[in-house]
């Protein structure tokens, strides 16, 4: 039987709490190492923030389809062409109170901890989950691929990024087999203390836009 073709479309509403459940799934045991949150309380938490909360301008989510199904997802943001902040409305963190006052502000400061400001030029994966049944079926390969081609379309964007953790060696792998090279190795002991995570890659794949201007500077 010939498996359902797999799409790779931007996220929407509909499909936020199978987003979350996926996060959790590829995310989650970090998070539990921070605070007593449940995998549903965890998943209610993610898809609270996508209901709620606005996406950056400078950002992009998308989700891989097959059948209905979200079988993976990949978030993506660069810096902003404009200097100029834009305002928005977000919603009041008064919503999130169902989690607790410790654990609501243990995740933000996890949040915050995980979160990367992408220089110029530079368009980093802030994320990329595949459910657990497709891994190893070329899901994430696809959502990487996507990411490639969304920065060759960007005159602005030169370079493709995103940090990996020392205790994920496959992810790794998978990286370097699409031409990601280590630029740089954090060891962080905040990090082992809250995430049990002491080792991080920070990963870089140039564009050929990049090599290009590379190789004209010879």
């Amino acid at each position: 039987m010939t498996a359902a073709p797999i799409t790779i479309e931007p996220i929407q509403a509909k499909y936020n709490s199978q987003v979350s459940r996926l996060l959790v799934q590829g995310f989650g045991r970090k998070f539990q190492n921070l605070t007593s949150m449940s995998d549903g309380e965890l998943a209610l938490f993610f898809e609270k923030l996508l209901d709620h909360f606005p996406a950056d301008p400078a950002s992009q989510r998308m989700v891989a389809l097959q059948d209905g199904e979200v079988i993976g997802t990949i978030s993506i943001k660069w810096k902003p062409e404009s200097t100029l902040k834009q305002k928005q409305n977000l919603p009041s963190w008064e919503s999130f109170n169902r989690f607790g006052t410790w654990n609501l502000l243990k995740m933000r400061i996890g949040l915050y901890l995980f979160d990367h400001k992408p220089e110029a030029g530079e368009c980093y994966i802030s994320d990329v989950a595949v459910h657990p049944e497709h891994r190893g079926k070329g899901v994430g390969k696809l959502l990487l691929q996507w990411a490639q081609y969304f920065v060759q379309t960007k005159p602005s964007l030169d370079r493709l990024s995103l940090y990996v953790s020392g205790k994920n060696p496959r992810a790794k792998q998978l990286y370097e087999q699409l031409l990601f090279r280590t630029h740089s190795q954090t060891k962080s002991l905040m990090w082992h203390l809250l995430f049990k995570e002491m080792k991080w890659d920070y990963m870089v794949m140039r564009s050929a836009k990049e090599a290009l201007k590379g190789d004209d500077a010879v």
